[in-house]
């Protein structure tokens, strides 16, 4: 049997990369982090935390987009979801290419810029600008946890290691744009079955009474935990 296509045509090496959209929240908005970056193409542009696939060190995409993010920003996120595939001709001056985009969550105290001076955080609405296909990247990873805050447990991958009912609350209502009635997020809390109190551990410089502060249960704090009803009930 003859092999099929034209012998002659030169094979195109395709580009195999990794991009991470690391989301944070800051003074209620979600933002996310970029670095500038220090090779063409696109030098000194803004852009997310990415790199080449690695075939003798990676296990997967995932180990991949793990090790960049580390890489780049020394930050192990507490939560890491593979988004899409984006590819084509057109997204990169190099050639043919092909990225596999991932999403990651951190509480914004793990991005201190003290300690981070490298990353620069942009709120996502709006963002321009960017190089490559990152703002449709970011705007695909946005969408996608927008839509999981409104029957999930993903936004308290936003909060700190503790926290009050009330600031949890209040990150759902900053990704949901939108009030939520406390006695429904109350009881949806309770469905998820994802929180446990913290012993003797109490909101401090208040002045009325101390909020209990809560924690993620050990056997969610890598994983999510999800749920087919909203947390606004119709």
């Amino acid at each position: 049997m003859q092999p099929t296509g034209n012998p002659n045509v030169s094979r195109e090496t395709i580009i195999c990369t990794v991009d991470v959209v690391l989301l944070s929240l800051k003074d209620a908005a979600l933002h996310v982090a970029l670095l500038r970056r220090e090779h063409e193409p696109f030098a000194g542009a803004l852009a997310l935390p990415g790199g080449y696939v690695r075939a003798d060190e990676d296990e997967d995409t995932e180990s991949a987009a793990a090790r960049i993010l580390f890489e780049k920003t020394a930050i192990v996120s507490p939560y890491l979801e593979q988004l899409a595939t984006f590819s084509g001709r057109a997204r990169d001056p190099r050639g043919w290419s092909i990225s596999v985009a991932y999403y990651a969550l951190v509480p914004a105290s793990l991005l201190e810029l003290e300690h981070h001076p490298e990353i620069q955080l942009l709120a996502v609405d709006p963002l321009k600008g960017l190089p490559f296909d990152h703002r449709d990247i970011v705007q695909a990873a946005v969408a996608r946890v927008r839509s999981k805050s409104s029957y999930s447990s993903l936004p308290v991958f936003l909060c700190g290691e503790q926290f009050t009912l009330p600031q949890l609350q209040a990150v759902y209502e900053a990704l949901l744009g939108e009030s939520i009635n406390k006695v429904s997020f109350r009881r949806k809390m309770d469905e998820l079955d994802i929180l446990e109190p913290v012993q003797g551990a109490r909101e401090t410089g208040r002045a009325n009474r101390p909020a209990q502060l809560y924690r993620l249960k050990q056997a969610y704090r890598k994983l999510l935990s999800t749920t087919d009803r909203a947390i606004n009930p119709d």
